[in-house]
């Protein structure tokens, strides 16, 4: 997998680099960089679907487009837009590019049971990595752009930056913090658009049990590099102590 990552950094600098997405989101209106973010997103997307292939599973397809298409409609800015999207993979895995570009694979789908609210929790996770800004906040903060390096021309503190921010951006991880930020913005997004939101714990809880039993079931590295299951079943615990709490007050 990292040299797929390696591979489609090298691909998509040109593509990043025509863009010119980080100074009109450093400088420009919200619907500027959005609208740019969409450009950088697309073009990962290309390769994405290139080197990894589409899942053709038409039946899981429906079942993304269905589900995510509530959600969407759920998001405040309706500037943003999203799609969704199986990939071909062994492993349970989701990510979500710069732009809204979202894609799962079958297998992860299957882990969920096909069950419709565990995977609104799943697509609104993604979608709020999205919305919360990460994956581009994520390109910033590891580029060579400084608070300083802003004040000079802007392509002369990118030159060395663009070469590898493809690697970079995909080949990290998200902070805990970052992960949790997404869930609690996943459980609101699915709550919103009908969905049941103890499916999250519910799924959560499930996993928990396959990682510790005995036959050492292998949830990938989906949910391996996210914070731990106990944490996330406690945080959205208290997330939905609270929704409940205000919806009675």
């Amino acid at each position: 997998m990292s040299k797929l990552f390696y591979n489609l950094g090298r691909k998509v600098g040109p593509q990043v680099r025509k863009a010119k997405w980080i100074w009109q989101s450093v400088t420009g209106a919200e619907s500027d960089a959005i609208k740019v973010e969409h450009e950088v997103g697309r073009d990962l997307a290309h390769e994405i679907r290139t080197q990894l292939g589409l899942g053709r599973e038409p039946q899981i397809e429906q079942m993304l487009n269905e589900i995510g298409h509530k959600v969407v409609t759920c998001v405040a800015n309706k500037a943003r837009v999203f799609s969704f999207e199986t990939v071909e993979g062994s492993e349970p895995n989701a990510f979500a590019l710069p732009g809204g570009f979202i894609f799962v694979t079958k297998s992860l789908v299957e882990l969920c049971r096909q069950d419709e609210n565990e995977v609104a929790f799943i697509l609104g996770h993604e979608m709020g990595h999205v919305i919360r800004g990460h994956a581009m906040n994520r390109i910033v903060s590891n580029s060579a752009i400084t608070a300083a390096s802003r004040a000079v021309p802007i392509r002369g503190a990118l030159s060395g930056w663009l070469r590898k921010v493809g690697v970079q951006f995909l080949e990290s991880t998200y902070s805990q913090e970052l992960e949790s930020e997404a869930d609690q913005l996943g459980v609101r997004l699915m709550a919103a658009a009908g969905y049941d939101p103890r499916a999250s714990v519910q799924l959560f809880r499930r996993l928990a049990k396959l990682k510790s039993a005995p036959e050492k079931f292998d949830l990938g590295s989906y949910f391996s590099s996210h914070p731990p299951f106990d944490v996330r079943i406690e945080n959205i615990n208290l997330q939905l102590r609270k929704s409940r709490r205000q919806t009675q007050a």
